[in-house]
């Protein structure tokens, strides 16, 4: 029996599917590379030793999936595939909602056909919106204020509707937060494509001199220093998140919901002077005004997740830092020249 993970060769499914292969899993993945890179893959299987199937395509291609659960007895599926840059959510909403909606329904009919029915979601903490209070626990209300964070939304809504028809699914709907690092080995981390949107790649870029400066949107909020705190999480402790979640629903039924999460927040000023000191670089900022839609302070109540779960978060921003930069300066271009390799096991 194998677990089915779409979207594997990014950057958090490469991560969890390292913590899949180490743990005794056997491994198959789905990913059309369109945000994301071959190179991954093979370096997930350095890393382990151990091999993976892959399946160059997408899941908006029925007849393709249909192939891959014929071929393959799959137990679990974990579902990372998805566009996720909220800027291009805005500016294309169309795209977003036929490939993360469509997508998910055509991954979901193949599902039921196969009588898999153990899904791992990969959710957002965008899904709340701008929360009144803080941490963000799993009950608040939510408001998604982009079509990024409606699709996630928009799953989750499918999702339950699937149980409430059907009780033999089991499903975990993982609302992440801010996860940032990268591998101990520096093998797998961070590569997004063109400019990146959040702030560790953008710090890390700005460390190796590939950007300029960083800006810092806003520095009059009620912070301890003005700038606006986020909930960090290391990809590798996410990566086990997913882990405790695909074994809590092999055993049981139902949908639950997590918030993965550390619990602490950390400003961007205090984001630049940790990596400030773990690069040995200054990192020039310059301030801008906010942003519409930014609040002051996000970060998540995870106590559900260890409660349920028996699972937290275990790396400090210290060692969050140190992998990032580690990843970074270990290659400068990402995976750079490699992005055409050849892929282990490509199907």
């Amino acid at each position: 029996m194998s677990i089915l993970v779409t979207g594997g060769a990014g950057y958090i499914g490469s991560h969890t599917i390292v913590e899949l292969l180490n743990s005794g899993y056997d491994v198959i993945i789905i990913d059309d590379f369109s945000n994301s890179h071959p190179e991954s893959l093979n370096r997930v299987c350095e890393i382990t030793g151990k091999s993976i199937k892959i399946y160059n395509m997408t899941i908006l291609n029925r007849e393709a999936l249909e192939k891959v659960f014929a071929e393959n007895s799959i137990q679990a599926v974990i579902h990372f595939a998805g566009f996720k840059a909220v800027g291009e959510s805005v500016s294309n909403p169309l795209l977003y909602y036929q490939n993360n909606i469509t997508g998910t329904l055509f991954l979901l009919e193949t599902m039921q056909r196969y009588n898999v029915k153990s899904l791992v979601f990969s959710s957002s903490a965008t899904v709340y919106g701008v929360p009144r209070t803080i941490p963000i626990s799993e009950g608040f209300p939510l408001r998604a204020t982009n079509p990024y964070g409606r699709t996630k939304l928009m799953i989750e809504e499918i999702l339950s509707d699937i149980f409430l028809a059907d009780k033999e699914w089991s499903i975990s709907i993982l609302r992440y937060f801010n996860p940032i690092g990268a591998h101990h080995s520096g093998k797998i981390g961070e590569d997004p494509k063109g400019t990146p949107n959040n702030l560790v790649p953008y710090i890390t870029k700005v460390c190796i001199g590939e950007l300029s400066k960083l800006t810092i949107f806003g520095n009059d909020y009620p912070t301890k220093d003005g700038t606006g705190v986020r909930d960090y999480i290391h990809v590798v402790d996410l990566a086990f998140g997913h882990l405790k979640a695909l074994e809590r629903n092999l055993t049981s039924n139902g949908v639950n919901i997590y918030n993965l999460g550390t619990g602490n927040g950390y400003s961007v000023l205090e984001m630049v002077e940790a990596f400030e000191k773990t690069s040995g670089r200054k990192i020039p900022y310059s301030i801008s005004p906010r942003r519409p839609g930014d609040v002051a302070t996000c970060y998540a109540n995870p106590s559900k997740a260890e409660k349920e779960l028996n699972w937290t978060a275990k790396k400090g921003i210290k060692e969050m830092c140190e992998d990032s930069w580690r990843w970074q300066s270990n290659n400068r271009n990402g995976y750079g020249e490699n992005n055409d390799a050849i892929l282990i096991g490509n199907k």
